[in-house]
């Protein structure tokens, strides 16, 4: 390692991402739980479109707050860190869309996972760009 990336910036910069990670996770789950338990989303049937707008809003928050998470707890570069978490969410949807993608209705039209893979980095760069600005305003 060099002086100017020691091992505990690096993993500084590891728990920053995953911490924006578990964010990500942690809100879209329990989100998801809160729509379920009050009857908002049945469970494993079909629903309107305009749920799935609903569900994709609030991942896309949820993106920026994951972003901005990394971002915050980054040692340096916080939107380098986020736009690493986006990266992470582009990976992922697109591992959720090809899983599911043909397995019915109950889960889900097909440009719902579609448009998780293209908000994951622009909100998660979002988010980052929106602690840069926070610091760069102090």
């Amino acid at each position: 390692m060099t002086e100017t990336n020691p091992p505990r910036r690096v993993w500084r910069s590891v728990l920053a991402v995953v911490a924006g990670l578990v964010t990500v996770v942690a809100l879209d789950t329990g989100s998801d739980a809160v729509m379920h338990a009050t009857h908002v989303f049945a469970p494993f049937q079909p629903m309107a479109d305009n749920l799935y707008l609903l569900a994709l809003a609030y991942r896309a928050v949820d993106g920026v707050i994951g972003g901005y998470v990394a971002a915050r707890l980054a040692p340096d570069r916080p939107v380098r860190h986020a736009v690493i978490l986006g990266c992470i969410g582009v990976a992922a949807s697109i591992a959720g869309a090809a899983a599911f993608w043909n397995k019915g209705p109950e889960y889900g039209p097909k440009w719902y996972p579609l448009t998780l893979v293209v908000i994951a980095l622009p909100c998660a760069w979002l988010g980052g760009k929106l602690r840069a600005l926070q610091m760069s305003s102090r």
